[in-house]
Formats: structure tokens, C-alpha cells, sequence
């Protein structure tokens, strides 16, 4: 089974399929056993006592599920409906509102909206709180409730309830259901300049994208200038598309690797000869919500000096799971290793720093509207490098350099201008002679 890099709750990332056996319960020390114990006797008091007849399933599944969540935030058990929407979730096509969600001290909280969805057209926002569906309080109940709420029939409506931070009060947002159906890759012609706009890394996406490069240069007659290849608010998606996503740009060198508890456990990957953007000017557009595979292709280019990385910093999700099946319709989604940029950075909690630090200014709410991220999340792994969050650049943080208001973009017709910053740029460095070959990364 290909590999995939989870983003929330219900998104899918690096993951592989391995069988369980019985060597793991050998390893089990006599302590451990009177720990089960302890779990074996509550057990029984909760179901000979409790107010209310219990069910034997559902306490056992919110015991699994307490215990990986005292883990990480995106290690799970998945039952069959879990499963099924996870897969359903990477063949890149569902019905529902088009939202990336997380569950936060009892709340459902807004990861990222896809492009061209319902919630993504009604301007729901990462880090926005849903409170009530169709006026009933979803606060305290299960994100897989939630999920399968929004969840529906396309062309039925939902009411959501909004808590936007930096808003005094909550607003309500009614959306018509549709069949999602993600695109993974879209491209443009701007000028003389090629844009692919990558929203997630479901399958194929690396084909996508050498269909891309290919079209821009039939529909120009001749090569562009250069590439700008916009990451935003892409949650990630399977770890294989990442790795041919950034093949596509370089010629040779690491792409990632992942390394796992024991020191010798690392697997590495690697780009094969052949680049399919002509070695042309590459920029990279990415963001807080620019999340796991979509920071494995920014750092991969970044570290190999193949482009140049703009935009505000990337959400910092370096972790890779495993899906180990337990029967025929359940599995447990597990953390087993980080994943690393061919320089040796790990990118959990820090995230891809961009090399040029670009506002979105013509979003009205940029300076107010608070940026959510891994390092937000409750019981996240812990960066081997000891990230301080607290002295990364603030995203909000005024630069001289970019001070022109959206009223002020507007009236020049200027609706994208982190995209319409990275498509001069790529003019300017399309004038700039053509550079050395870099020297081979470090690795440590």
C-alpha cells in the first residue's frame, strides 16, 4: 500500500501497511501486566455499575482511543467507518463542504478549507471554531460525529455556527453540500509564466504535475519564464506524490527521508535524473496551512537550491504514520517515525521558514486572524532540535518593504498579492544569469 504524510483527524498521510503479530504481546513485562489488571477491573466496575446499561464496544473503543491520545495528536484506531473515510478521503473525491477539521478541547476546529468547496467559496478560515450544526451544539461530542454531520446528501444545506478569534461575536454560515471532487493539480498561463496550484497529494498528483509542465509549454509554444508552484492551505496527502511532485523539479539529490525510533531505522528518497521544469526558475508559495506533504516538496527544493520558497511559515507537521490492520475492517494509524529535508531539518513544530517572507496583504484580516499550527496542537511531538516557537518570526509582524492596504491593492486589480510577488519575481530572475551547480547538501 502507498505511503501517505495525516494532517488532522480525518486527513491521511505517510502510511504504510504493516501486519500485526503476536511477537509484540511477548514483550510484555510482568508490570505491564498488572497495569492491564488495573484496566481489566475498572472495566468491570463501569460495566456493573454505571447509572446506565453500557455497551462492551463502545467502552472499549474510547478506551483505544484515550490511549492514543495521550500519545499524539494524530495517531488513531480507526473502525470501519473511520477507515472507510479515510480512504475515501485519499481517492480525492467525497461528498460534504470541502474542510480539513480537528478536534481541540472538546471543539471542532478548522484546519483548512480546500479550494473551490463550499466552506472554501463562504470564506471559512483555518483556526475558525464550529460550534453548532444546524443549531445543535456539537461542543464535547466526537470529530467522527461531526464529520458525518457535515457529511450528506449534495445539494441539501447545513447551518454552521462560526467562533472566529479576533470576532466579538459568533456568525452563522449556511453551505449547500456538493461532490468533492479534488483536483489535485490546476494550471495557468500568467504572462509568460507557468502556475500550478497543487491542493492536495492524493493519487496520481505527481502525474498531475508533469501534465501541468507539459501543458504550459504547449500552450505557450516555447518554455515560460520560470514556475511558481503554490502549496497554500494544501493539509498534505500521500508521502509517494510528495516524493514525485518534487522529482519533477529536480535533477538529482535527497527529496526526504524518515527515521524512526532505533538509529538505523532511516529510508531516504531520492530524485531521478531528468528535470522536467528545464532547470527553470521555480518559487514556492506556501503558508500556515501548507502542512506535511506539501513541506516535504518546499523543503525539498529549498534545501537543494532548486527555487525559492515564499510566503509565511509552513504548519510544521514532520511526523509519518503507520496503518496497521488489526482484522478485515479495523486498524490502528500510528506515529512511527519524523521526516526529514535533505539538509537533516526536521520540520515538526518549526515548520519550512520562507526565504522571502511575504504578507498576504490583501487579505483584510492578515494581521488579525490567528495562524494554527502544529505547535498548537495538544501533545505534539517535540522537534529533536528543541524548537523555540516563541522567537520564530511573528507572521503578522510589520515589514517596511510591504505596506500597501487591500483597498489600496485593489484599485491597481491586485486580489492575490503573495501570488502576483512571486510571479514578478519569477521575471526577475528570469533576467539573472544562470547560476552554479550547487554543492551537494549536508546531512547529519
Amino acid at each position: 500500500m502507498p505511503r501517505f504524510p495525516i494532517r488532522a483527524a480525518i486527513a491521511v498521510s505517510a502510511i504504510a501497511l504493516i501486519p500485526a503479530t503476536t511477537a509484540t504481546f511477548a514483550a510484555v513485562d510482568n508490570s505491564t501486566y498488572k497495569e492491564l489488571d488495573a484496566f481489566m477491573a475498572v472495566f468491570e466496575r463501569v460495566r456493573a455499575d454505571y447509572v446506565d446499561k453500557t455497551d462492551d464496544k463502545k467502552l472499549i473503543k474510547g478506551a483505544i482511543d484515550g490511549m492514543l491520545a495521550s500519545l499524539d495528536p494524530h495517531s488513531s484506531y480507526l473502525d470501519a467507518r473511520d477507515f472507510e473515510q479515510m480512504r475515501t478521503q485519499t481517492d480525492g473525491n467525497y461528498g460534504g463542504l470541502g474542510l480539513t477539521v480537528t478536534m481541540e478541547d472538546g471543539a471542532v476546529k478548522v484546519v483548512t478549507p480546500t479550494e473551490d468547496t463550499p466552506a472554501f467559496k463562504a470564506g471559512i478560515k483555518a483556526g475558525d471554531f464550529i460550534t453548532h450544526l444546524n443549531g445543535t451544539l456539537v461542543f464535547g461530542g466526537t470529530l467522527d460525529d461531526a464529520v458525518e454531520q457535515m457529511r450528506g446528501k449534495p445539494g441539501t444545506t447545513i447551518k454552521l455556527t462560526i467562533v472566529r478569534p479576533g470576532r466579538d461575536k459568533p456568525f452563522d454560515v449556511t453551505l449547500t453540500r456538493e461532490i468533492i471532487e479534488l483536483k489535485p493539480v490546476k494550471w495557468e498561463v500568467k504572462g509568460q509564466v507557468g502556475y500550478i496550484n497543487i491542493n492536495s497529494f492524493s493519487r496520481n498528483t505527481g502525474n498531475s504535475v508533469r501534465a501541468a509542465l507539459m501543458g504550459i509549454d504547449k500552450s505557450l509554444g516555447h518554455q515560460p519564464l520560470g514556475y511558481v508552484v503554490d502549496l497554500r492551505s494544501n493539509p498534505g496527502g500521500l508521502l509517494d506524490e510528495a516524493v514525485s511532485v518534487s522529482d519533477q523539479f529536480l535533477e538529482r539529490g535527497e527529496i526526504v527521508s524518515q527515521r524512526g525510533r532505533n538509529k538505523g531505522d532511516i529510508e531516504r528518497y531520492f530524485a531521478k535524473p531528468g528535470d522536467a521544469a528545464h532547470g527553470l526558475p521555480v518559487v514556492v508559495l506556501v503558508d500556515s496551512g501548507s502542512a506535511s506533504a506539501a513541506e516535504i516538496v518546499a523543503g525539498a527544493i529549498q534545501d537543494n537550491h532548486r527555487g525559492i520558497v515564499m510566503g509565511e511559515r509552513s504548519f510544521g507537521k514532520g511526523s509519518v504514520q503507520t496503518l496497521l490492520p488489526l482484522d478485515d475492517t479495523t486498524a490502528l494509524r500510528l506515529t512511527t517515525a519524523r521526516y526529514f529535508t535533505p539538509s537533516g531539518r526536521s520540520v515538526q513544530e518549526g515548520g519550512i521558514e520562507p526565504d522571502i517572507k511575504v504578507p498576504q496583504l490583501s487579505d483584510p484580516d492578515y494581521k488579525t486572524r490567528p495562524r494554527f499550527r502544529e505547535a498548537d496542537l495538544r501533545r505534539h511531538l517535540i522537534n529533536e532540535a528543541k524548537v523555540d516557537n516563541s522567537v520564530l518570526e511573528d507572521d503578522t509582524k510589520p515589514d517596511p518593504r510591504f505596506s500597501a492596504t487591500p483597498e489600496q491593492l485593489k484599485a491597481k486589480g491586485v486580489t492575490d498579492f503573495q501570488l502576483d510577488y512571486a510571479l514578478k519575481s519569477i521575471s526577475r530572475l528570469a533576467s539573472l544569469p544562470a547560476p552554479a551547480k550547487p554543492a551537494k547538501v549536508a546531512r547529519r
